[in-house]
């Protein structure tokens, strides 16, 4: 199969030097937002008049079949391509002919991914955003139901002072708290379109950047093309934050074991979330600790 690069020469690559850049089988999971953003780029070339407003709708209507037939699983990942751009633009080529290969006008692959990873990382962001907020609405239930249960409070695991359930319960909900300032503040640095940066040094074509920008709702654009193509700070900062709320959970589920455990019998966990023992039929153990 021709690579994009293949111009540069006509030599054909090593079997394992083409299984060490191929990045479909990671990368295939980006293949909404690689579709999604296409469209929004083929819209562009057609506002512009770097493609005729036909040959942009039939380009679109062409990725619109080929994200159906993915979600539907009428079509499959061909793992010969490289990555999920070569993927979506060889199966356009494959259904529209030559007209396909015009998707590619005025961009390039560093700035796709860069766009594709920013969209994927955003979704996943709203996501968490989501349900941490639905873990935060019940612990605000049961603390507003134990406001007055008295529960000793451990230090070093040893009784020290009087305090309620449900203000141990507000812990916690101060460090989601805290993980969603994180997730909302990180996004705001995730939702910055590199689309138009291109290589490193965008493209001589008149683009509109801020059109595309909008379409994919980005709040704004990265204003210098080396540095647009090129960040990951997002993705760091994103695992950092995640870091963080792991943490918080890991430090609350423990919390949850000992409670539930012979020696506390402070709560009792459902048996939805619960195992036994093949030995030990008195066991009740959290699934989370397995």
């Amino acid at each position: 199969m021709a690579k994009l690069w293949a111009g540069r020469t006509a030599g054909e690559t090593d079997r394992l030097a083409d299984d060490f850049n191929s990045s479909i089988r990671f990368d295939c999971k980006l293949y909404r937002q690689d579709i999604t953003g296409s469209m929004a780029h083929a819209a562009m070339l057609g506002a512009k008049g770097i493609l005729t407003q036909e040959e942009a709708q039939t380009l679109i209507d062409g990725l619109a079949g080929i994200l159906s037939d993915l979600e539907s699983g009428k079509l499959a990942f061909d793992w010969s391509c490289e990555d999920i751009h070569m993927f979506v633009e060889q199966e356009l080529t494959n259904r529209l002919g030559a007209l396909g290969k015009k998707l590619h006008t005025a961009r390039s692959r560093n700035d796709q991914v860069a766009l594709d990873m920013r969209m994927y990382l955003r979704e996943e962001s709203d996501a968490l955003d989501a349900e941490v907020r639905d873990l935060l609405d019940a612990l605000l239930a049961q603390a507003e139901q134990h406001r007055a249960t008295i529960l000793p409070g451990y230090t070093h695991l040893q009784r020290a002072q009087p305090i309620t359930f449900g203000h141990h319960l507000l812990a916690y909900a101060m460090m989601l708290l805290r993980d969603l300032d994180r997730l909302r503040d990180g996004r705001k640095r995730i939702n910055c379109s590199p689309i138009g940066c291109c290589a490193l040094a965008g493209t001589t074509y008149d683009t509109d950047r801020r059109m595309e920008a909008k379409e994919l709702g980005f709040d704004d654009i990265c204003r210098n093309s080396i540095d647009g193509v090129s960040d990951r700070d997002f993705c760091v900062e994103l695992l950092s934050d995640c870091a963080l709320l792991m943490m918080h959970l890991s430090r609350f589920a423990e919390e949850l074991i000992l409670w539930s455990s012979w020696e506390f019998q402070f709560v009792e966990l459902s048996d939805a979330y619960t195992t036994g023992s093949s030995i030990m039929p008195q066991k009740k153990t959290p699934t989370w600790r397995n």
